[in-house]
């Protein structure tokens, strides 16, 4: 499965439009993650937690994205968007959603 940003994919025009499809996850942030990225930001450095939460989550939902298309016979997702979201009360879960257009290319 081709997955792009772009509109097309270079030498292979599609040769049918299947529809849109889309990904979501959604990540609870792990409150001693959130503690020890606090000293971390204190200290300096990368936030490994967050980090690691962030790839999970955008992984699942690109998982999720890519099967829908699988699903329509699709060879490609051309214009894929990628939107990060900050949820839930004191910003306790992640959001990651992915959304593009399954298409058949030649």
């Amino acid at each position: 499965m081709i997955i792009t940003s772009t509109d097309t994919v270079e030498g292979r025009p599609a040769t049918q439009y299947l529809g849109m499809v889309a990904g979501e996850a959604i990540m609870g942030v792990n409150v001693f993650r959130d503690l020890f990225s606090s000293i971390r930001d204190i200290v300096g450095g990368r936030a490994g937690g967050y980090q690691a939460a962030l790839r999970e989550a955008r992984d699942a939902a690109f998982a999720d994205m890519t099967a829908a298309a699988q699903a329509l016979g699709a060879d490609a997702i051309v214009g894929v968007d990628i939107d990060y979201e900050v949820l839930g009360k004191e910003n306790g879960m992640l959001m990651v959603s992915v959304n593009g257009t399954a298409v058949r290319l030649s």
